[in-house]
């Protein structure tokens, strides 16, 4: 099959458009409520994308609201693309861990510097294992498996970073 041409922040908001028309504003809440425990996506990032869409045919941009907000709607062909983009294969993972990056320089640390890092992601994980649990709980409530399944991933990741955590060494 053809290559789709679109990249995964543009993949990502035609999804969410499936739902309905949106503004940058909503596309980017929505965004974070359905995608942010397993992958990010900036307010720049949408904010750049969006144009690009529209000037592709992906998307159509609706009437201005209050405060100049524009709405955007995916057409037939934007439905399309993101059908292609759905069959092609996804590519390497992209890891970029920003504690485990500092850790790799440990030597440089102080003692007191690798507990505050270790401390602040331990803080930081927790959190946001919970957070990804509650919200598979509730997809599985809604019935969303798809949506589950996904945020499981978050929730496994979570837990391994707080594994490793335990055995990153103190100094």
């Amino acid at each position: 099959m053809a290559d789709s041409g679109i990249n995964p922040t543009a993949a990502a908001l035609l999804g969410l458009l499936h739902e309905g028309p949106m503004t940058g504003g909503q596309l980017m809440a929505a965004a974070e409520r359905r995608l942010m425990p397993y992958w990010s996506m900036t307010r720049s990032q949408v904010y750049r994308e969006l144009p690009v869409l529209a000037d592709q045919g992906l998307v159509r941009l609706g009437k201005p609201g209050p405060r100049s907000s524009q709405p955007y709607a995916i057409t037939a062909a934007g439905k399309r693309t993101f059908t292609r983009w759905l069959t092609e294969l996804p590519g390497r993972d992209t890891i970029r861990n920003p504690t485990a990056l500092r850790v790799a320089f440990g030597e440089q640390h102080s003692a007191n510097q690798l507990r505050n890092l270790y401390s602040g992601a331990n803080e930081y994980h927790t959190e946001a294992l919970a957070m990804a649990r509650e919200q598979a709980k509730d997809a599985k409530k809604a019935g969303d498996s798809y949506g589950a399944a996904a945020l499981e991933f978050a929730v496994q990741y979570h837990k391994a970073a707080l594994s490793w955590l335990k055995t990153a060494p103190a100094s």
